[in-house]
């Protein structure tokens, strides 16, 4: 089928560009290229990362909820002990 089609300077470039690299013609780099962008990609060949989960409780007594309030506190006592009024 025969269309007229408006391209993009730059894109008209890198086309012409690697038609004159694999020494083909103009309308199949074109139709390569719309080819590969209209297909499905293929599925990924990296393994897939997983995170295995293993337990980590905190000692009996410990209140994860109350952390940054701890955190907070040892702030506080390190800012005073290098600052005394």
């Amino acid at each position: 089928m025969r269309t007229t089609l408006t391209l993009d300077d730059d894109i008209a470039d890198a086309l012409r560009e690697q038609a004159r690299l694999l020494n083909k013609p103009f309308n199949q780099i074109v139709n390569d290229a719309l080819r590969r962008g209209l297909s499905p990609s293929p599925p990924d060949d990296r393994p897939v990362f997983r995170v295995k989960p293993h337990h980590s409780g905190f000692k009996p007594g410990i209140d994860p909820l109350k952390l940054n309030q701890l955190n907070d506190q040892l702030e506080v006592e390190e800012f005073l002990r290098k600052n005394p009024r």
